[in-house]
């Protein structure tokens, strides 16, 4: 955990304070709203100055080397900087549901998820409070907080804002979810999301590096991938595959999923109307193992 060492040399709170800085005017994801959330104004992702918890839990539904065999310490954040019409969580995403705590009261839950034996506390959309956690951070270091943090976001993310996690973030879980920016605007609001996302996977694997596990399978460091199968190939999922393997690759991780069905406003949406078939799933398997990318899971 390099986040003792920046804690030590001053470094972490320097980064706090650089960081609640662009919330005066926040750049902290793509959509650069530009609105004061100091003060109380809001944008695309609808949060405050204060860290918004959905929930916090021992989680044990994760890949292997996140979950582990005692479990990761999932802190679900409230709001997005996503709008994904298919979202299985809009209530917590896009309604907002959750407790509106402080940066000390989030070091608190992330001390008590350590006390019940986690192998990591696993933020879960935590890009718009990106400030926030590293307050907590900082509050938590000196009250004996030790075990490692995975950053699992969307992969929305501005690679200068990732730089003030360098160290930080043990490792990274992000989504890359299109390959086509059309069918991001359409179905996330997410617009330019494959540059975006392809340049913030790099920063994060300049970071981290591959994915390093411990004589137990555990995560300690590194990057793992996460994409999420569309019907009608609305994810791209071959060229997606074809360029991690070409650009970060073939030793990469990646979690290919299958569990995508018409949640929130799918249903009527052309393209995400429907379940993924067996048939579209094998055949993004089929381009995985064509890509040479050998690490990682596929689903039954």
């Amino acid at each position: 955990m390099k986040y003792l060492d920046l804690y030590k040399s001053g470094e972490l709170l320097d980064r706090v304070r650089e960081a609640f800085g662009r919330l005066k005017s926040c750049d902290l994801c793509p959509h650069e709203c530009r609105v004061n959330r100091l003060a109380g104004e809001t944008g695309v992702c609808r949060s405050g100055a204060h860290p918004k918890v959905a929930s916090v839990n021992v989680h044990r539904g994760e890949e292997p080397p996140i979950t582990g065999t005692h479990g990761s310490g999932t802190i679900f954040f409230s709001g997005c900087t996503l709008r994904c019409r298919f979202c299985q969580n809009f209530p917590i995403s896009q309604l907002g549901n959750g407790e509106e705590i402080t940066a000390a009261g989030l070091a608190s839950r992330m001390l008590k998820l350590q006390r019940q034996g986690v192998h990591n506390i696993n933020f879960v959309t935590p890009t718009h409070f990106l400030p926030q956690i590293l307050a907590a951070l900082y509050l938590a270091v000196p009250q004996g907080f030790r075990v490692p943090l995975v950053w699992n976001s969307s992969g929305y993310e501005k690679a200068d804002a990732l730089v003030l996690l360098e160290g930080v973030a043990d490792v990274y879980l992000p989504d890359m979810k299109y390959v086509d920016d059309d069918a991001a605007v359409r179905f996330s609001s997410a617009p330019g999301y494959r540059e975006v996302n392809r340049r913030a996977v790099k920063e994060m694997l300049r970071q981290v590096g591959h994915l390093e596990t411990d004589e137990e399978g555990v995560a300690m460091r590194g990057l793992l991938i996460r994409h999420l199968v569309l019907p009608e190939g609305g994810a791209g999922s071959v060229g997606t595959l074809r360029w991690i393997s070409e650009n970060l690759g073939q030793e990469t991780h990646i979690s290919l999923m299958k569990q995508f069905f018409p949640a929130h406003e799918a249903a009527g949406v052309p393209g995400i109307h429907r379940k993924v078939t067996d048939e579209e799933y094998e055949e993004a398997v089929a381009a995985l193992e064509d890509a040479g990318l050998e690490n990682g899971w596929v689903q039954e």
